[in-house]
């Protein structure tokens, strides 16, 4: 039996490397299929109802973009530059945390996707794989996000450790004072009942999950949550992770605080969770590089605005005075164009590229990156559009 395990998981892959994944939905699907059900839930989950998980794709999905015909679109042009980098497209993977997990070493995979394609990849402070690790694999210097902790000394180190792995870009999550409720976390085992039953309904659900547990359970260790893992210990678990998560989000962080990181750090400086535009405003003042229009994917305020409603509002505040970027609900090259129309310099994408490494590992993302690329050149093509300069809201219908 042992003898046969590694043919029948050779035969699994080779049977999914044949399988046509024409959109994010396909990677979405592929990946419910081969992830333990409790880290499929914690990436596709929002808070509470998921109204607002909901309203950032259907908000998107109703805007409608002027279509223009007999213009000269034989070339065009996604090419961009921000934050002093030059782009392939207006696209960064956004920090997710755990990603790791859901294929062998994921963020190091992911970020060589990111690299070949030639847009940055954002590091999650609470990653499976360290921040050494990752920067390791790739040729560039890579962004890193943070949270601003209770534990002073470790946010010290995290900022040592990323100006030490060349990082450039710093992105500083701030809607993240408290850990939302999540229900499908409660229910999937991750979060939910007492620590025995936790692991006991874990372990159950990997076992059902053969490749996942070959690839990543057995083949992908260690397991140690890399950034914190000297905090926590080597052999640390998720159960300890959260506890220690939930003891550590400040809630008494305020904007002198981040004040005081931005006069610390000597790159760039991106804030990232912001919807209203008085806060925008308030980071232009303090000097950021740029700011994130987000709501967190809808997995903490549920009920907030879609990032995609918020977004014109922020433009119009801090419009020439920052760089803007947006996610939460991006899908397609096409939300990349109705984003860009409505005052955003780039989009970051979370859930798709975490579907693609769960789906096909290293080359579901690049093969995503490109899908992307691919979509968003028609998209222009179609309205009318040949260069990223001239996404405006002169493309995007207006209704009388």
């Amino acid at each position: 039996m042992l003898v046969s395990q590694p043919n029948v998981f050779k035969t699994v892959t080779q049977a999914q490397a044949h399988m046509i994944l024409a959109n994010t939905h396909d990677y979405r699907e592929q990946a419910r299929r081969r992830l333990p059900h409790f880290l499929f839930e914690y990436i596709d989950g929002g808070a509470f109802s998921e109204s607002t998980l909901n309203r950032n794709q259907s908000d998107l999905q109703a805007i409608e973009l002027r279509q223009r015909v007999l213009r000269n679109v034989s070339e065009v042009t996604i090419g961009t530059r921000i934050l002093g980098q030059d782009l392939s497209m207006p696209l960064v993977l956004a920090p997710v945390g755990i990603a790791g997990l859901n294929a062998r070493r994921g963020e190091v995979q992911a970020a060589q996707a990111a690299e070949e394609a030639g847009v940055p990849f954002c590091l999650s402070t609470v990653s499976a794989c360290a921040i050494d690790e990752v920067r390791a694999g790739v040729q560039n210097p890579i962004w890193f996000q943070l949270y601003l902790m209770r534990d002073r000394g470790f946010l010290r180190e995290m900022l040592a450790r990323a100006r030490e792995a060349g990082t450039r870009t710093l992105l500083f999550t701030v809607d993240m004072p408290v850990p939302a409720t999540r229900y499908r976390d409660m229910r999937s085992g991750l979060s939910g009942g007492s620590p025995l039953r936790r692991k006991l309904t874990r372990m159950t659900q990997a076992l059902v999950k053969p490749h996942w547990l070959w690839d990543v359970g057995l083949l992908g260790r260690p397991h140690n949550l890399g950034n914190i893992a000297p905090v926590l210990g080597q052999n640390a678990g998720i159960d300890e992770f959260w506890a220690w998560l939930g003891k550590n989000f400040d809630p008494t962080v305020t904007w002198d605080d981040l004040d005081r990181i931005r006069a610390e750090w000597p790159g760039e400086f991106v804030i990232k969770g912001i919807l209203d535009p008085e806060d925008a405003r308030t980071a232009a003042n303090l000097g950021v590089d740029g700011i994130v229009v987000s709501n967190h994917g809808g997995r903490q305020l549920d009920g907030a605005p879609s990032a995609i409603s918020a977004l014109p509002r922020v433009a119009d505040a801090v419009a020439g005075d920052t760089c803007i970027l947006m996610d939460s609900g991006i899908r397609s090259g096409l939300d990349m164009v109705r984003a860009l129309a409505l005052g955003a310099q780039a989009v970051m994408i979370g859930r798709p590229w975490v579907y693609a490494l769960a789906a096909r590992q290293k080359a579901g993302v690049s093969e995503l990156l490109q899908l992307f690329a691919q979509e968003m050149r028609v998209t222009m093509a179609l309205a009318g559009v040949t260069r990223v300069e001239e996404i405006t809201a002169d493309i995007l219908q207006t209704r009388a």
